[in-house]
């Protein structure tokens, strides 16, 4: 499983120009890429790898009104309680290393992908994040304020 987590003051999904979940504010943006070798413990790891991400910087999060839980510099989006946009990436497995065309052969099919992008999902909401998603195998349409900017690349 791969992330590329994003730390950023507001993101938003659209599908069929409908949007399907957002939030404002401080908080993460995450895409996420399952491999044809995934399985459903992994989630649980990036879960907690993905809440307990120190990214964020207290001070600037206090000052914008925020309660962190945690008195260190920099601070998880699970210290301040920060919202997730979770956003199913099948490309993070493409395989560039001939010619100019990627292939997706490490890319998990959307049969095995579904389950463990709400299993990721899931896992998240149990350690208590409230989390956006997108629509799984929809073509959709990111918006996003950078933070930073803060681009985080995780693998379990």
């Amino acid at each position: 499983m791969r992330a590329v987590i994003q730390r950023v003051n507001g993101a938003s999904v659209s599908v069929d120009g409908q949007v399907v979940g957002e939030f404002s504010g401080p908080g993460l943006s995450v895409l996420a890429g399952i491999s044809v070798d995934d399985v459903l413990e992994k989630c649980a790891v990036l879960a907690d790898k993905i809440w307990k991400l120190r990214i964020f910087d207290a001070q600037e999060l206090a000052e914008s009104g925020f309660k962190v839980t945690d008195e260190k510099n920099e601070v998880s989006a699970a210290d301040a309680n920060l919202p997730i946009l979770l956003i199913s990436q099948f490309t993070l497995y493409a395989d560039t290393a001939k010619g100019r065309r990627p292939t997706w052969q490490q890319a998990a099919r959307g049969d095995q992908a579904e389950p463990l992008i709400n299993e990721l999902a899931r896992a998240l909401r149990d350690l208590g994040a409230h989390v956006e998603t997108g629509k799984f195998g929809a073509d959709m349409k990111i918006t996003q304020t950078c933070d930073g900017p803060m681009t985080i690349l995780l693998e379990v």
